[in-house]
């Protein structure tokens, strides 16, 4: 048995406001559900993405909420976002039209593009071409 694909992905920040604005008005994405000060659910493609505040999710559940065990993350997580090679300039450009600093940009030596940059809270976040995996 081997699982077949990633169905969700985790980063953590306290401040749920400020990711919300920054994964709904930089990178565009937009909550299709949320419960405020815990977390923030947005679909990306066909996997979903979660924002949760580490102070909130590291708790056990109340009674009546659903049985999920408490879990979190400390310091700055990473994600990469899937684009193509077209696509990678323009997110620079819109990134930095937002006042997002790129950290890196640069050319894997077997090739694809990646470009790195930070959500406020500090986690690390790449668009990057699936080639980079030798993926398509």
């Amino acid at each position: 048995m081997k699982p077949a694909g990633i169905l969700e992905t985790v980063l953590y920040a306290s401040d749920l406001d400020a990711a919300e604005r920054f994964y709904r008005d930089v990178l565009g994405l937009e909550p299709f559900s949320k419960s405020p000060g815990r977390q923030l659910f947005y679909r990306c493609g066909n996997q979903v993405f979660l924002v949760f505040n580490p102070e909130a999710t590291s708790k056990p559940p109340a009674a009546n909420a659903l049985p999920v065990p408490p879990h979190g993350a400390v310091g700055p997580g990473h994600v990469c976002f899937r684009a193509q090679a077209a696509e990678i300039e323009a997110w620079r450009k819109h990134l930095e039209s937002h006042g997002v600093a790129i950290e890196a940009d640069f050319q894997w030596p077997g090739g694809g593009r990646s470009i790195y940059f930070r959500d406020p809270a500090g986690n690390c976040l790449e668009f990057a071409e699936p080639r980079i995996w030798g993926l398509e």
